[in-house]
């Protein structure tokens, strides 16, 4: 089949791509240039795509002309402005972004007559808080307390009501967030921020160490999206689904980061920022059970297995190898897994 992922340049639409290239389908992408020092440059990800395009996709009419081009079987809606930090610097830039470009992408394929399915792919963070400190099903309220979050709770709601007022493909939403993975380069996120301190010799400094976040490995939450897809084109599927680990491999930021360190092999002991941040959540969980039951999705790789194979990319990378070859040998572990 023929896939277009928006945001294909970024870290989760790198591997997404290379994913279903490897699975042998065919694939295009929408999206902005990929950032210097990018999974997607390293690994020169462009040759395995049919089309690569470069657009912004809050620019409707150049959204339409290009995906009447492609003609997609499939659509997975990535792109995004996905980090908090970024938000609260840059908010209104955030909400035309993550609200106006999904509604956009949503009217755009509207035209496609041979689209089977598409799905828009929000985050764990469009849960209202409610400090209730178990798992978010999906029936739950949406909101956000910071920009980012609000834009992508914004995003899901307004994807809700186009699909249920308008006449699209089979379309579901995906909830998902805290995926790692080796060549993510974000900043402001834990491992690549680890990784560059342990590059650097320095010791990481943790915005919030107590933090809980739902760890999970970027290959299992696409292979749940990829699920959720072939659910769709069976004709059913419909509706939002949590992608997140089980409640058993939960940890916290100063977990992960005593972790990563050893597995890198060094007794850099991390350090407690004292600067002033915005808020964050400080307590994140997904009840992923409707994947689970539904679907058959499960993860592959547990917390361990998730940091391990994350840091040891990085490490290698960093020593030399091929972060293209590299990302090939994950699949082919992930995909021999049972």
């Amino acid at each position: 089949m023929h896939f277009l992922i928006t945001g294909h340049t970024g870290f989760k639409g790198s591997w997404l791509s290379l994913m279903l290239h490897e699975r042998g389908h065919t694939i295009s992408g929408i999206a902005l240039e990929p950032e210097k020092g990018s999974l997607f440059e390293v690994a020169n990800l462009s040759r395995i795509f049919e089309h690569d395009i470069r657009c912004d996709i809050r620019q409707l009419e150049n959204m339409q002309r290009h995906i009447m081009e492609i003609k997609p079987d499939v659509v997975i809606h990535l792109a995004a402005q996905a980090l908090v930090r970024t938000s609260y610097t840059n908010p209104l830039e955030t909400f035309e972004i993550n609200v106006m470009g999904t509604i956009n992408l949503l009217k755009a394929t509207q035209s496609l007559s041979n689209l089977c399915a598409q799905l828009i792919v929000t985050t764990d963070k469009v849960y209202k808080n409610n400090s209730k400190g178990i798992g978010y099903i999906e029936s739950d309220s949406l909101g956000g307390s910071d920009p980012y979050s609000a834009s992508k709770a914004m995003a899901d709601i307004g994807a809700q009501g186009w699909i249920r007022s308008f006449t699209n493909a089979p379309t579901a939403i995906a909830r998902a967030g805290n995926v790692i993975g080796g060549g993510d380069i974000s900043a402001d996120r834990l491992i690549p921020d680890l990784v560059r301190s342990f590059e650097e010799g320095l010791s990481p400094s943790l915005r919030f160490p107590n933090a809980i976040r739902p760890w999970q490995h970027v290959l299992d939450c696409l292979n749940g999206y990829l699920l959720l897809i072939d659910e769709l084109i069976a004709g059913k599927g419909l509706g939002e689904w949590n992608f997140g680990p089980a409640e058993g491999e939960i940890r916290t930021v100063s977990e992960v980061a005593s972790l990563a360190a050893e597995i890198w092999g060094v007794r850099t002991s991390w350090e407690k920022d004292s600067g002033t941040h915005p808020d964050e959540t400080s307590f994140l969980l997904l009840n992923s059970d409707k994947a689970r039951h539904l679907l058959g999705w499960r993860e592959k790789l547990n917390f361990n297995e998730s940091i391990t194979w994350t840091m040891n990319w990085y490490k290698k990378v960093s020593n030399g190898a091929n972060p293209f070859d590299q990302m090939i040998l994950n699949l082919n572990e992930f995909e021999d897994k049972i």
